[in-house]
């Protein structure tokens, strides 16, 4: 195996997929039945020791019910088994046999505690493992000091984690998953395994490669990670071989120096699919829709641009830049400091009211970027998550026309391709990628004048996200304006007609025709960076 992905240094004396080596991670003819439903069917792959191994495949594939079963949350099928340094473990796994033998998990979610510390969070197997008549709070925080300048994190340990940033707390909940299987390898000498599921959607491209640096640290010593990510440029560059999955079974497995972009996308989804190609208009040709004027937050500065009728308009730059706010302000979910919007009337055009009911009275929607937190209700089903927002037209004479609601919403699902589609289900039961299918149905159900995206694809597999692009692109051509918020250079260069990239929360350059690609949407991001905030828009695009 090559050490591309950076394990120098290891302190074993096989390479990572040799023969000879013993699997850090062993499962075998793993399956899972879920009311009739094969989740998982008859998977097997191996991990062997300081290998970074990339787990892919479709939302709803299978990947989550996997991580699940190692972590002990769901019991697979008979016929299955599972090796961990060689050593057989019990199906199902039982509680803190995982942490015990070295596997430590950094889920979707994190599993961080919002109002505790980045001390209490970073230590808390430690503070509540018991057996103590007391906490040495000055040692605890000497240990927890010492992780994170290890790792070179400058976080003040004695912040709540909610006041951390989302980069922050990635990186937070990562560090304490290699922490603990270095204290498990210390008790056992033998290598450990983490298991990061899906880490770097909030991370900038500086926090990914900071993640990495941490990924590479880990395999160096001999331990091992598993990889989830729908970036596949993200998986090619880390992982050493990929398992992919597709309903529920194994399609294949790749080493990385023989995959390539195209191969991994066929085997996620059983066929090739097109990057890009989309006919991008001229932006001047579109009559314009509505017009920010003096737009200001927290981090973004006054700001004036407009977006055209039928435009998908992108809106980019480093986290932090001021991009991200644009949405939410011009909704009205955030408070503006300043600003006026103004939109395309009979006559002429008309300002809206910075705040939620004016902005729906114009035809506004909002899709925010947290799906779980501000966008769907996990604990509703799919039916009430689609019209939660205009839930009276289904009452007639006082009461609600339930069987309406759950017809429309299995035409909804059909129609975008929602899987299982089962109204009464809840959200939290369907994957990542469905559950933002469900969520897009609703507010493009409403025909919106103007949708406000914030990482519409955040999570989502590539076949999924060719599904969106295809339905705002439908949306776009029939004349609905889009204004989408994202740190994903290839999304927008694949859907937009035009790109704003900020800088320190202004607008520094506006890409649009030959310049609107991948590569030219990420230097006008970092090279705007470096240009001091008294440099006029104008100038700094010239430079």
């Amino acid at each position: 195996m090559t050490q591309a992905s950076g394990h120098a240094g290891h302190d074993f004396s096989t390479e990572p997929g040799a023969p000879s080596a013993l699997p850090v991670l062993s499962v075998k003819h793993i399956s899972k039945t879920f009311g009739g439903a094969k989740a998982l069917q008859d998977v097997s792959f191996d991990v062997m020791p300081g290998e970074v191994h990339g787990l892919l495949g479709k939302n709803g594939s299978g990947k989550s019910t996997l991580v699940k079963i190692l972590a002990g949350f769901h019991t697979p099928d008979e016929g299955g088994s599972l090796h961990f340094n060689g050593q057989k473990v019990s199906l199902p796994v039982r509680g803190g046999d995982a942490r015990r033998l070295g596997m430590a998990f950094v889920h979707q979610n994190l599993g961080l505690v919002p109002s505790l510390t980045v001390l209490e969070n970073l230590r808390i197997v430690q503070l509540t493992g018991g057996g103590r008549a007391f906490i040495n709070w000055s040692a605890e925080e000497a240990d927890a000091v010492s992780a994170l300048k290890r790792f070179g994190l400058d976080l003040d340990p004695h912040e709540r984690v909610d006041r951390l940033s989302p980069v922050q707390r990635a990186l937070l909940a990562i560090v304490r998953a290699f922490e603990e299987i270095e204290t498990a390898r210390a008790i056992t000498g033998k290598p450990g395994l983490v298991l990061l599921d899906e880490p770097t959607p909030f991370l900038p491209a500086s926090g990914v490669q900071q993640l990495f640096g941490l990924v590479r640290s880990i395999t160096a010593a001999g331990c091992s990670v598993i990889f989830i990510s729908h970036d596949i440029d993200e998986v090619m560059e880390i992982t050493d071989r990929i398992t992919v999955l597709r309903d529920g079974k194994q399609s294949g497995e790749l080493d990385r120096r023989d995959a390539t972009h195209e191969k991994i996308v066929e085997m996620i989804v059983g066929q090739s699919i097109s990057r890009g190609g989309h006919a991008k208009r001229e932006p001047s040709s579109l009559p314009v829709y509505a017009q920010f004027n003096d737009l200001a937050g927290r981090m973004l500065q006054p700001s004036n641009f407009h977006v055209g009728k039928g435009e998908i308009l992108g809106l980019t730059g480093l986290i932090g830049s001021g991009y991200e706010e644009i949405p939410y302000l011009a909704f009205g979910a955030r408070p503006a400091a300043s600003g006026t919007i103004k939109v395309a009337g009979e006559d002429a055009f008309e300002q809206v009211t910075l705040e939620p009911k004016g902005a729906l009275a114009r035809g506004f929607a909002l899709l925010p970027g947290d799906r779980q937190g501000a966008s769907g209700v996990d604990s509703l089903p799919i039916v009430d998550n689609m019209f939660l927002p205009d839930v009276g037209r289904f009452f007639r004479g006082g009461r609600l026309r339930n069987r309406a609601m759950i017809e429309e919403a299995h035409i909804l699902g059909t129609k975008y391709e929602v899987r299982p589609n089962d109204p009464y289900l809840k959200l939290s039961a369907l994957s990542g990628g469905n559950a933002q299918k469900v969520l897009i149905a609703r507010w493009m159900n409403r025909s919106p004048n103007l949708l406000l995206l914030d990482e519409p694809t955040q999570g989502v597999d590539v076949g999924t996200r060719q599904q969106i692009f295809a339905a705002l692109r439908k949306a776009a051509a029939e004349g609905m304006s889009i204004i989408c918020a994202s740190s994903e250079a290839e999304q927008l260069a694949d859907i937009c007609d035009r790109v704003l990239v900020f800088a320190k929360g202004r607008i520094c350059h506006e890409l649009s025709g030959d310049s609107l690609t991948k590569e030219g949407i990420s230097e006008a991001c970092y090279a705007s960076a470096a240009l001091p905030n008294s440099i006029p828009v104008s100038q700094r695009a010239a430079q």
